[in-house]
């Protein structure tokens, strides 16, 4: 019996630095069970990522699309760049073909960022999309329509250091919480100047950490939320936020 499209179950994966948390969406972007988690696995090669990944996901009930979130730069599913998770290893993977062929069914790949913002985004103006995790992610959108992607993690910010650098994980291990937060007021200011947004989400497992106040437009957000993105990818095209190249299985 074929699946009608409200009936679509979507595979959500959002792959980051130290978890890959994953869930199962309806076409809305509803929940229909629990995100679960598993540690990223060392070394995280493509082929131990996959292999994480399919036992993460062993008793999740079925889905019929597949949606990523990955940590670096990815282009028509294939991943450039992966700062976090080793980019030697990861250089021109096709993931989602990988990933199509090892779970049997459609699947996106697109920058983790990018899909968050999908998922949290209220569709009104220049919406900007942070994630303060491993490394600092980004993403713009312009009335609900995700532009092209920037790796700004990698710009300097001050000498020998970019923003990942300087408000990453091992940042705020280093220097900790106190002057991290002394830094992130410092980045907030820098992406409202060059920015000029109208809302900024914040995202990522340390955004918790954050102990000043912040502008009425900024908000933070949950990766539950954020995972949400994974069933826009699959809007139709008269719905459709953003157009992705898709991998589908070979008969």
């Amino acid at each position: 019996m074929k699946t009608t499209p409200s009936q679509v179950k979507i595979l959500s994966i959002d792959i980051g630095g130290s978890h890959i948390k994953a869930t199962i969406l309806n076409i809305k972007g509803e929940l229909k069970m629990e995100y679960d988690k598993i540690a990223t696995p060392a070394p995280a090669s493509p082929d131990n990522m996959i292999s994480a990944i399919k036992t993460l996901i062993k008793k999740f009930p079925a889905y019929d699309k597949v949606s990523v979130g990955f940590p670096g730069y990815v282009k028509n599913g294939v991943v450039k760049t992966a700062p976090n998770l080793n980019t030697k290893l990861w250089a021109d993977v096709d993931l989602a073909k990988k990933l199509t062929e090892a779970l049997g069914k459609p699947t996106q790949v697109v920058n983790d960022a990018d899909m968050q913002g999908l998922g949290v985004v209220a569709g009104k103006g220049l919406e900007m999309v942070i994630t303060l995790g491993t490394g600092f992610g980004t993403a713009l959108l312009m009335d609900g329509h995700l532009l092209p992607h920037f790796e700004l993690s990698h710009l300097p910010i001050k000498e020998g250091k970019d923003y990942d650098d300087y408000i990453g994980e091992r940042a705020l291990e280093k220097e900790g919480k106190e002057k991290w937060n002394k830094r992130m007021k410092k980045v907030f200011e820098i992406l409202k100047t060059v920015f000029n947004y109208d809302t900024l989400y914040i995202g990522g497992g340390n955004s918790d950490l954050l102990t000043f106040k912040l502008d009425k437009n900024m908000k933070i957000v949950t990766n539950a939320d954020g995972i949400k993105g994974g069933a826009r990818l699959w809007l139709d095209d008269n719905e459709s936020k953003t157009k992705r190249a898709v991998a589908t299985p070979t008969e």
